[in-house]
């Protein structure tokens, strides 16, 4: 996984990760309050904490890092550094939590009462591959392994291995319940959008 430890790589997570918020500059949105700019917001502090941290930057981590877990105590999201790798994008203003020791890859989308822990007494975290979207209130907990392409149900709790990807996992357990990915997702939501406009 790709760690943001110099400038160039600050900038190069801000520029992809702000088009995913529809934004058209990389920095911190000081005006305007839509759910986007709210939620770049905190995307932008994290990707900013985490280079003042790997670049021990000392006071400007500990200034950017009071600001950061002001956000996180408002809007409920308790999201560690350095556990998602480049294209991170939160849906919907809401509560998750991240376990420290979780692994994500790249291009992750993550909506609203979800949660990436830890299971049962230890500290093993799930390791999730590229291009996966969490749907709302889902759960990946413990030694699970998700693929990449993998779409995650609403309301799912995945506590297994699901390494070989593209496919939609849902229920509880989670199981495979198509061989759709998560492209097909975001197709399927272009689909509904256009239609909603043409009405």
């Amino acid at each position: 996984m790709i760690k943001i430890d110099s400038k160039k790589k600050l900038n190069e997570f801000l520029k992809v990760e702000s088009k995913n918020y529809n934004l058209k500059r990389s920095g911190f949105p000081i005006f305007g309050f839509s759910e986007d700019q709210v939620l770049y917001r905190f995307n932008y502090l994290l990707r900013k904490l985490e280079y003042y941290t790997n670049c021990n930057k000392k006071i400007r981590k500990l200034i950017t890092k009071l600001i950061y877990i002001h956000y996180q105590r408002k809007y409920l999201m308790f999201i560690p550094i350095n556990s998602f790798d480049i294209g991170l994008r939160f849906i919907h203003i809401g509560p998750r939590m991240v376990n420290g020791s979780a692994v994500v890859g790249k291009n992750f989308i993550m909506h609203m009462n979800t949660c990436i822990v830890a299971g049962g007494n230890n500290d093993i975290s799930p390791i999730i591959g590229d291009n996966v979207i969490m749907g709302i209130s889902s759960i990946v907990l413990g030694e699970a392994r998700v693929g990449n392409n993998t779409a995650i149900g609403a309301g799912a709790v995945v506590n297994k291995d699901f390494s070989e990807g593209n496919m939609t996992i849902a229920g509880v357990p989670a199981k495979k319940i198509s061989n759709n990915t998560r492209e097909s997702w975001k197709k399927e939501n272009r689909k509904k959008i256009s239609a909603n406009e043409k009405n």
